[in-house]
């Protein structure tokens, strides 16, 4: 199983390390947002299916508060009795609740009210924005980058092949020319080394953000 480091699996997830770190916690009287499933201690290390259900979170924040998150995940684990990883579920938020959806109806997890019809549920695994800054594909952050939880357990490779992109940018960063890869590497063209640069560039920056 792949184990993502809290700063792999924020630049994944497109949550800050605060925000990782705050939703592994319980709050005063509600159960944590999401405890992760490989390591709750240091190390602190996600799973692929982890850093799924953290994009959801995500997501939901765009139009939910962290309270409303919490009451919506209790009442599924808690009132639904829902026991599988938090990744198994599509979870929405309209502004007003946050409701458990199926194709055609979706049951009111925020409010507890009657099940009502949802007209569009967005596919967690595409790209999406979240206080000013773009998330990436789950499964394809950059051009030349993807992530494929059946190979080598979801490192973020070089498309293509099995080199991870963080080999590569390292290279980079020694003073390797993106023309010279292919030296080490025959199989990964100098674009995608400069989009494995790029997306390990992305996973390096701490941006704040707010709970």
């Amino acid at each position: 199983m792949m184990a993502y480091d809290p700063k792999l699996a924020a630049a994944l997830s497109g949550a800050t390390l605060r925000q990782l770190a705050h939703w592994r916690k319980a709050g005063v009287s509600r159960g944590a947002v999401l405890i992760p499933e490989i390591s709750s201690t240091r190390p602190v290390l996600y799973s692929f299916r982890d850093v799924v259900a953290l994009r959801t979170c995500v997501k939901l924040r765009n139009s939910a508060s962290l309270q409303k998150v919490r009451r919506a995940l209790d009442t599924l684990r808690d009132d639904l009795k829902e026991s599988d990883h938090l990744s198994s579920y599509t979870l929405v938020a309209d502004g007003s609740s946050i409701y458990l959806a199926a194709p055609d109806q979706a049951v009111d997890l925020a409010r507890k009210k009657a099940n009502v019809v949802i007209h569009e549920l967005v596919d967690v695994l595409q790209p999406f924005y979240r206080d000013g800054r773009h998330i990436p594909s789950l499964l394809q952050p950059r051009t030349h980058v993807t992530v494929d939880p059946a190979v080598r357990g979801g490192v973020p490779m070089i498309e293509g092949t099995r080199v991870p992109y963080d080999e590569v940018a390292a290279l980079l960063r020694d003073g390797v020319s993106a023309e010279r890869i292919s030296e080490y590497y025959p199989s990964v063209t100098a674009t995608a080394a400069l989009d494995a640069a790029d997306f390990a560039d992305y996973v390096n920056i701490r941006t704040p953000g707010k709970f």
